[in-house]
């Protein structure tokens, strides 16, 4: 099925992002190539929670809100690893954004 392939593609970017930092569902849907799936994205992340080696805490939407906490065990978990890792939460969004965000890249092939 073509979203099985696409979901995988995604959870191995996400697994790429720094401890640390946070990226958007629509920078992972550019950097996939394919910028208009970006609700895709979100949906692989729903799908995730199974996967204990994918980070979705780390993506967020493109102003910083926490828009897929519902989906994470506990109301305030996506929060909670966050702020483990050094990123600040205010009323669901990330503090200065701008400084933790990671944009993804697909290595070219050469």
């Amino acid at each position: 099925m073509a979203n099985e392939n696409f979901f995988e593609r995604v959870y191995d970017l996400v697994r790429q992002i720094p401890y640390g930092k946070v990226t958007s569902y629509g920078a992972i849907a550019r950097a996939l190539g394919s910028a208009q799936s970006s609700r895709m994205v979100g949906w692989a992340m729903n799908a995730s929670h199974t996967l204990e080696d994918v980070p979705a805490h780390r993506v967020v939407n493109r102003n910083g809100l926490l828009t897929g906490k519902m989906h994470f065990d506990g109301s305030n978990l996506m929060q909670q690893l966050l702020e483990n890792e050094g990123i600040e939460v205010r009323d669901n969004q990330i503090v200065d954004f701008e400084a933790h965000f990671w944009t993804p890249t697909i290595p070219t092939e050469e």
